[in-house]
């Protein structure tokens, strides 16, 4: 049956056919992400312990591979176009995330996803003996990966007991919460346990893009496009599933394969996020509400203005963090909290937070 709308829609989602937020506003906003998320890029290539003029960068993009040229083309870019992707996929994982479990303060670590890559990098240097970004991001992948699918299970278990069959919102951000604190203890058990894994592995834990290896970002492109595309089939049924599981079930839709699939979204593009970059914190937590405020919560413009978002504040901390402490750098993890912490207590304070319908 296809997806039709109602006019009993729950308060905060307004129906299809109604224009509470004009389109050209949206419109407005999505291109003036766009034009963030440029500038953002083109700081980032320019700014850093050695500033590069705008031409040096135009000569690395001709393939020119003398002096600045060679810093651009061999750092500054692949860093850049890494934090392009980490900020995509983390900003649309947080908004997937806080509609999922239809929690405000909802992220792509509310689901495990986090705490799992967390505890497998951990095992890697400590176990293992791994010693290199490159070599422990699988790791970091695969740790997520089966912790986001052990939080589906045990939400799905729990449901399941109460006769209700299927994980519902509160099973996943209860089974997210203890699966989390389970692996997180594992986790401190271990970096404490073995000095040089602590040395290590704080550094990853931290949250940033550099002293990563050039060809990362084409590495895990594949499975940001594939979360994402993922994501975008998904979006009718999400904006159905909003309304309410059973008035989206009288709508055709299929609430228990949406939900699942919807966190194999968001596992897929945390996954290679955390992977990549560590578990940077807020992106995913602040980007979809200060998003949300423009565009409303039809995720149709929802998700693509989260994405563009997230890009543009995970590389402008980038770029922050290296004019905060020039010529070193502060982590991007650290500038995303210093800006993301009290943004958030800025919103609870206003009641920005509202119970989401079930």
């Amino acid at each position: 049956m296809p997806l039709t709308t109602s006019q009993t829609a729950p308060p905060g989602r307004a129906p299809a056919g109604s224009t509470p937020r004009p389109t050209a506003r949206r419109t407005a906003v999505v291109l003036a992400l766009l034009a963030a998320v440029a500038l953002a890029c083109l700081a980032s290539v320019l700014i850093g312990a050695k500033h590069v003029p705008p031409g040096e960068a135009l000569r690395a993009l001709t393939g020119d591979r003398d002096g600045d040229a060679l810093l651009v083309a061999e750092l500054r870019f692949p860093r850049t176009l890494l934090g392009l992707l980490v900020g995509v996929a983390l900003g649309v994982a947080g908004t997937l995330a806080q509609e999922l479990t239809r929690n405000p303060l909802g992220d792509p670590g509310l689901l495990g996803v986090s705490a799992g890559a967390a505890v497998s990098v951990a095992a890697g240097i400590g176990v293992l003996g791994l010693t290199s970004p490159y070599q422990y991001v699988w790791f970091a992948f695969l740790g997520a990966t089966l912790a986001g699918v052990l939080v589906y299970l045990v939400g799905g278990a729990a449901r399941a007991s109460a006769r209700s069959g299927g994980a519902s919102p509160v099973s996943l951000a209860l089974a997210g919460a203890a699966v989390t604190a389970l692996l997180m203890s594992l986790t401190q058990a271990l970096v404490l346990l073995d000095i040089r894994t602590l040395d290590q592995y704080r550094f990853w834990a931290v949250g940033s893009l550099a002293g990563r290896d050039g060809a990362l970002a084409g590495q895990l492109s594949p499975f940001v496009l594939a979360g994402l595309l993922l994501t975008a089939v998904l979006t009718p049924r999400l904006n159905a599933l909003a309304l309410g599981d059973d008035l989206a079930g009288s709508l055709g839709v299929r609430v228990g394969t949406t939900r699942l699939l919807g966190a194999v979204a968001v596992i897929v593009l945390t996954g290679a996020a955390v992977a990549a970059a560590g578990p940077v914190t807020f992106v995913g937590l602040v980007v979809p509400h200060l998003v949300r405020s423009f565009t409303g919560p039809d995720l149709r413009w929802l998700l693509p203005g989260s994405g563009l978002a997230g890009a543009a504040l995970l590389l402008g901390a980038d770029t922050l963090g290296r004019l905060l402490d020039h010529p070193g750098e502060v982590q991007a993890g650290v500038v995303t909290a210093m800006i993301g912490a009290p943004f958030l207590i800025t919103l609870v304070k206003r009641g920005r937070f509202r119970e989401r319908p079930r």
